[in-house]
């Protein structure tokens, strides 16, 4: 343990010596305010606020992301090329020490430059305002609903035998996407209705909806309704196409709806069409956008760790230039995977080549989901809190499992790479 507060002390001395800290720690700073004046928002003050958030933080995200971990995947080789870990290996200290004591070297810098912009964002915002937290209606699993459609295309007759001849697999990825995509309408004058996971406690704060409805023809017309729970209900007037917010007040007792049943009454003439795993939210107000800002801090500082910890091990087995173009491919990959699946979500418009790159974007998808899937910056742009329970697995997964575990496997490459 000596030893590696020894390699942390001394990498931390090398980064600042090196003025590394300090640059990077600059560009960010000078992102957060040179921002405003280069990104235009939409004109309104929701849309400067989440302009403000997303690309001012996001932006710093993606500086810290390329930067420590080029860093990260270039440590241990060049000191590999430059003889100096030979050295280092001869000193009474163990080789997972040199990888975690490096990863923990940058995540600390990282945690450093995000507080000192996270302080600074603090001041341009109001930090009062309250974020909720988000609910989503209780359905049936996807992967049920699946399964289900899954035997009902393999028993109907007319499927084409090519789907039958087609792996399972392969089938139930494209049902469950459809799962998610699945439509429902509401004719006029008709009533939809949705189940919540209401608490007790969670029933008593403000409450909100969050939507966005459609037509038959995907056009422009207005929408008007009433959205109810419980003794708390809410109209929507002309409001099309975008996702809106209704905010939903106290009504008469003999309005009471069931305390865990949202409803929705289509007063309009058209026909509209949603997607109630996608397209609808109930929102419970929460604490402020301060202590979600923390909470955003900490999940970026977590994806840091992990990004931090992957690099380093790329850097223990791999040349310095391949390590960091391995680590900028993944990295790339990982961020356009979701758009490249969502592209081409099933396999049978695609030819051999397609589907070889397709098994790779899914096994990188994969991969980086740990990562890829935490939004932290997103969610507090929008105003959602970030739940304890995600953050609680972020610190857990990405800032202390990953890094040891690729310290571990650090110390396997070195030791390879010394009997080569």
């Amino acid at each position: 343990m000596t030893a590696f507060f020894e390699i942390l002390r001394l990498e931390l001395r090398r980064l600042s010596r090196t003025r590394t800290v300090w640059l990077l720690a600059s560009a960010c700073v000078a992102w957060m305010f040179l921002m405003p004046h280069i990104v235009k928002s939409d004109g309104t003050a929701s849309g400067e606020h989440e302009m403000l958030v997303k690309c001012s933080l996001g932006g710093v995200f993606a500086i810290l992301a390329i930067c420590l971990a080029s860093s990260g995947a270039a440590t241990l080789a060049r000191e590999r090329e430059e003889k100096r870990l030979q050295l280092e290996k001869t000193r009474p200290a163990a080789r997972i020490s040199l990888a975690l004591a490096r990863m923990c070297a940058l995540s600390l810098s990282g945690a450093a430059i995000i507080a000192l912009c996270s302080a600074i964002l603090a001041f341009k915002v109001d930090t009062a305002r309250p974020c909720s937290h988000v609910l989503y209606p209780q359905m049936e699993s996807i992967d049920i609903e699946a399964a289900r459609m899954y035997d009902y295309y393999m028993a109907d007759p007319e499927t084409p035998p090519e789907i039958k001849a087609t792996k399972r697999a392969t089938l139930m990825r494209i049902l469950r996407q459809g799962a998610m995509d699945h439509y429902i309408t509401i004719n006029t004058n008709e009533t939809a209705s949705w189940n919540f996971a209401l608490d007790g406690k969670s029933s008593l704060a403000p409450l909100s909806v969050r939507l966005r409805f459609t037509n038959d023809f995907d056009l422009r017309d207005d929408v008007k309704g009433v959205f109810a729970i419980a003794s708390s209900s809410g109209r929507i007037e002309n409001i099309t196409q975008a996702i809106v917010t209704v905010p939903l007040a106290a009504a008469s007792a003999e309005q009471a709806n069931p305390p865990q049943t949202l409803t929705f009454t289509n007063e309009g003439k058209s026909t509209l069409m949603l997607r109630p795993r996608r397209d609808i939210q109930l929102l419970v107000e929460a604490d402020s956008f301060a202590a979600n800002l923390v909470r955003s801090a900490i999940e970026i500082f977590a994806m840091l760790s992990a990004m931090i910890g992957f690099a380093v091990f790329l850097g223990a087995g791999l040349g310095r230039s391949v390590a960091v173009f391995t680590m900028m491919a993944f990295m790339f990959v990982s961020v356009a995977s979701d758009d490249v699946l969502n592209q081409y979500p099933d396999q049978f418009e695609t030819d051999k080549v397609d589907r070889i790159g397709l098994a790779i974007t899914r096994a990188v998808d994969f991969a980086a989901r740990p990562v890829a899937s935490l939004r932290p910056v997103s969610a507090l742009a929008a105003d959602e809190c970030i739940e304890t329970g995600e953050l609680a697995m972020a610190l857990a997964v990405d800032a202390f499992m990953f890094p040891v575990l690729f310290a571990l496997l650090s110390a396997l490459a070195i030791e390879l790479r010394r009997q080569e």
